[in-house]
Parts: C-alpha cells; structure tokens; sequence
C-alpha cells in the first residue's frame, strides 16, 4: 500500500507499507508521526482524505479532531487531486522485475512529480466541484 500527501507548494514523503492499514495502523504509522507534524507546520490547511475504513475508524477520527478536514459525503465521487497524480505516475511506470525494484521506482516517480503539476491539480478543484454538481454527481471529463 502506498500512502502519499500532496500540498500546494509541496508534497510528503511517500509512504510505502505492507499488510493491512487499520485505523489504529493508520494513527500510529501514518496521522501521528507524519499528518499531525505536517499540518502543524502548515496554518490553515485543511486535510482531505476519502471514506476508506481506516479513515472513517473512530481512532482515526478521534486523533482528526484537532485539525481542519474537508467533509466527505457518503456515494460521492473521488475528486481528490492526488488521485490524479496516482493515475499520473501508474502511466509512467516502467516493467518491474521485482517487488524492490517496484518500490524504488514509485518513490522516483513521486519525488519526480513536478510541483506545477500539482499546484495545477489543486487549482482546477473550483472547476472540478462545477463540474460534479453539474452532474448530479455523475461523471465528468475531470
């Protein structure tokens, strides 16, 4: 499982980890030692994350409590932009001959993902809510 966060002018370091992501898995690997440091040092910022079950465990929402979160309403559609830097770096993947070598060339590619590209992605998010609710909720050319 790959864990990444991306902000206006930066990005974190991508998280690679293996076996299942519980909630209690997710406070102690992923929101304590890594979001809560990262959103101290960013005023203002709100985090977003989708309806995955270790995001919507009560510990996890207990430890999100102290800061900012965008609401995520339930059957909605993902507009998160890191999403579209998933989708960016799974096209520019090369053929791994092993699971090392998978590992080293994720983490080359989100090292390498321009800054422009998702300052981008963060900036299009107006248009890209427009367009949702243009739909209904449906699907869009975003």
């Amino acid at each position: 499982m790959e864990w990444g966060v991306i902000a206006y002018d930066c990005r974190f370091t991508l998280i690679l980890m293996r076996g299942t992501l519980t909630g209690q898995r997710y406070v102690d690997v992923i929101l304590r030692p890594l979001v809560g440091p990262f959103l101290n040092g960013l005023p203002g910022a709100i985090f977003q994350q989708d309806k995955a079950h270790p995001h919507t465990a009560r510990v996890a929402q207990d430890f999100l409590r102290h800061f900012q979160t965008l609401p995520w309403p339930a059957h909605s559609p993902d507009l998160s932009p890191v999403e579209h830097v998933w989708d960016q770096l799974k096209r520019q993947m090369p053929s791994c001959h092993s699971v090392h070598d998978l590992k080293l060339d994720v983490q080359d590619l989100w090292a390498h993902v321009p800054k422009d590209n998702i300052k981008c992605l963060i900036n299009l998010m107006p248009d890209r809510v427009a367009a949702c609710i243009a739909a209904g909720g449906g699907p869009t050319r975003y």
